[in-house]
């Protein structure tokens, strides 16, 4: 595009047009300077316009209404900014930054700098959150949303506190504070913690199917298997114990025992029993609705190995009658029998009464007098003998 000739020079070409002298034309004189004619003919209409002598609108009016032209865009576009606004704010899920309306805005042809001057905001953070809309910080705490829903999926029955110690173990280095908050964010409560229309604490529904309907009985190991969890109180603090009971021949075939009543807790009396017994597949295991038989990673144990997941009603004692009976030995024969200092002392009475006392030395008048080492001994042999 050419550049533009100044006004004096525009002005001194139209003057010697103007003056002229008579059988010199406006070609002659274009060309004496350099012009086209055309243009000539331009400066002289719109010199006549500027002093009056013909109807027309002047530079300056010109450039008035390309300002208010402008000025009236310009207002147009801030009235749309402001109405966006307005509707953007009024949402129920109300964003925490202004930003991704200033880049809907931006895509809709209005100025970023427009926007950001209505709405009192700086650019330069726009245009980093641009670069990079999700902050390593925000990243992080994504994350650690997933671990504290996680936890509280695995034991609905802890608190924050809780669910602290298990984000940390995860990994996390965060204060309870901020668990709690985060809970408090996303609404993630124990379900003692909350009244739930009157229902707080009522145990959820069955994740399996009920296959024992009562019949504690199994024609061969690894059959039936009865799986809970019993607890007993040191000056240290209570001692949680989930044992697994083999029914074909009342043996404890795995537990494990703990500080804290987990779903972890489980698995890995599971994952002892399987480890000793072997070959498992389609033994069903049957337990009663407590949350760490129905988490996710009980059901994920069971799977992995084959197992068939089996749960009785709610209140219902009687559904895990066997399970229960081998625990009031355990409370009458160790538990009660005096008071415990440490965790640690409870623990190697617990282990040494079930596997010296109770698998090799406890006749069982249902075994036909014989302790459960001993009858799983004879028939096991039994059986290999006839096959």
């Amino acid at each position: 595009m050419p550049k533009p000739y100044p006004r004096e020079f525009r002005d001194d070409v139209v003057a010697v047009a103007r003056r002229r002298e008579d059988g010199v034309t406006l070609k002659r004189v274009a060309a004496d300077f350099g012009i086209s004619e055309t243009c000539l003919q331009n400066w002289l209409r719109q010199a006549d316009v500027e002093e009056s002598r013909r109807p027309g609108v002047t530079a300056t009016e010109a450039g008035e209404l390309r300002e208010l032209r402008k000025r009236n865009r310009l207002l147009e576009q801030e009235n749309e900014v402001l109405r966006r606004a307005a509707a953007y704010l009024s949402q129920a899920n109300l964003p925490k930054m202004m930003y991704p309306l200033v880049r809907e805005l931006a895509a809709d042809g209005i100025p970023v700098a427009v926007t950001c001057r209505v709405l009192k905001i700086a650019r330069q953070p726009f245009y980093r959150w641009l670069r990079q809309p999700i902050t390593s910080t925000e990243w992080t705490q994504a994350h650690l949303v997933n671990a504290i829903i996680d936890a509280h999926a695995d034991d609905p029955e802890f608190g924050y506190r809780l669910i602290a110690d298990e984000v940390r173990d995860a990994g996390f280095a965060v204060s309870e504070r901020t668990v709690w908050r985060r809970c408090s964010e996303n609404r993630v409560w124990s379900v003692f913690g909350k009244k739930r229309n009157g229902k707080a604490g009522r145990p959820g529904p069955p994740v399996f199917d009920d296959h024992v309907l009562r019949d504690f009985t199994a024609d061969a190991p690894n059959r039936l298997w009865l799986v809970d969890i019993t607890e007993h109180r040191t000056r240290q603090n209570k001692l949680y114990l989930c044992a697994i009971k083999d029914v074909f021949s009342n043996r404890i075939v795995g537990y494990a025992m703990d500080s804290r009543m987990k779903a972890s807790l489980a698995v890995r009396a599971l994952e002892n029993a399987v480890a000793r017994r072997g070959k498992v597949a389609g033994c069903i295991v049957h337990s009663d609705r407590g949350s760490q038989f129905r988490s996710r990673k009980f059901a994920l144990t069971l799977r992995r190995h084959n197992l068939i997941g089996s749960m009785g009603r709610v209140g219902a004692a009687g559904d895990n009658a066997a399970m229960e009976s081998f625990f009031s030995l355990l409370q009458n024969n160790v538990l009660n029998r005096r008071s415990w200092a440490t965790r640690d002392d409870l623990r190697i009475a617990i282990i040494t009464w079930i596997e010296r006392t109770y698998h090799r030395r406890r006749r069982q008048a249902r075994l036909g007098r014989l302790t459960p080492i001993e009858f799983e001994t004879i028939m096991t042999n039994t059986v290999a003998l006839a096959a």
